[in-house]
């Protein structure tokens, strides 16, 4: 049987409300084991607020494990809603690494707040990467348009400040991210591994008129890919590569900083947008959505990231298993 962990993440924020309401949905009921990683006191009292009235019985392994949902509970001493957060983060890093859960779904985190308790972080992905070992890891989002089109985006570089992203680009990284985009593929059944690659400079560079790092460093990445035998094109314009991905020219676009990729895919699937680390040892996916402590307690949250996140999980189990 599977068994998916998900974390509430920041618990002042809308993260408990969007896990329930996208629970609640029945396409979740048969999918296997669901284990909520939170506090006692938001396990319980968002579960009624939003409608959720199954029982949720308390974790203690696989072994007789059943369909449904279940909790791991986080305990808070004095420690502040940050700090549980990460607890809980942690939990489920603990859980997966040993087995007791087959994958994750992360609720959103505010990294200001973090910051502020004086704890080195720089986001879940990282986060969870280093606790898994340091294994070569990857940042994907991935989401539909209206008209179910897809647009996927692995990103060479993540949460590191613009200025910094030049010198952070190297051969060997470029290659490890065509790597895990081509991974990627295979872990969710596409038919091709087409691989685009973005340039940094504005027309890629213009051969070498807007910048160097496309001769030096991207393009002997891509043809290094090539001689492995792997599809991969580029580099591309970055004003117009994700539109040909979008329409089916490429299955996944590696793009070269954060925001390069995250504009254009929140703009066509802000709503079903979700968060894959692709290369952990087991799947871990979250929505691509903040904690929007604005709006939170209202019960006007959207839960369908939250849905789709759970959804791939899901699927990204199954395909591990097959």
């Amino acid at each position: 049987m599977r068994v998916l962990g998900v974390t509430l993440g920041d618990e002042r924020g809308i993260g408990p409300e969007v896990v329930f309401k996208a629970l609640s949905a029945s396409r979740h009921k048969d999918e296997g084991a669901v284990v909520l990683i939170g506090t006692p006191g938001a396990i319980e009292q968002q579960a009624r607020r939003n409608g959720c009235n199954e029982t949720i019985r308390q974790w203690s392994g696989r072994r007789g494990a059943e369909r449904g949902l279940w909790k791991v509970e986080t305990t808070t001493g004095d420690s502040s809603a940050a700090r549980t957060a990460l607890n809980a983060l942690s939990q489920g890093s603990e859980l997966a690494l040993s087995g007791d859960i087959d994958g994750l779904v992360t609720g959103p985190v505010n990294k200001a707040s973090i910051l502020e308790e004086g704890i080195p972080f720089v986001g879940q992905t990282e986060w969870l990467t280093h606790r898994a070992g340091d294994p070569s890891t990857g940042m994907m989002l991935l989401g539909t348009d209206q008209d179910g089109r897809w647009l996927r985006v692995l990103l060479a570089t993540t949460h590191i400040p613009l200025s910094a992203v030049p010198g952070a680009l190297t051969q060997r990284g470029i290659m490890g991210s065509i790597l895990l985009a081509a991974r990627a593929c295979r872990e969710l059944g596409l038919a091709t591994e087409r691989v685009a690659v973005c340039g940094l400079n504005p027309h890629a560079g213009e051969q070498g008129h807007l910048g160097q790092e496309e001769a030096v460093v991207i393009n002997p990445a891509i043809e290094q890919a090539r001689k492995m035998g792997f599809t991969v094109s580029g580099p591309w314009p970055g004003d117009t590569v994700f539109r040909d991905a979008i329409r089916g020219g490429h299955d996944v676009v590696v793009a070269m900083y954060h925001d390069q990729g995250l504009a254009p895919l929140k703009l066509v699937a802000f709503e079903t947008g979700v968060n894959w680390t692709v290369g952990l040892p087991y799947p871990r996916t979250s929505p691509d959505h903040g904690t929007a402590f604005d709006i939170a307690g209202r019960g006007i949250a959207d839960p369908t990231s939250m849905g789709h996140a759970i959804d791939l999980a899901f699927r990204l189990i199954g395909s591990r298993d097959r």
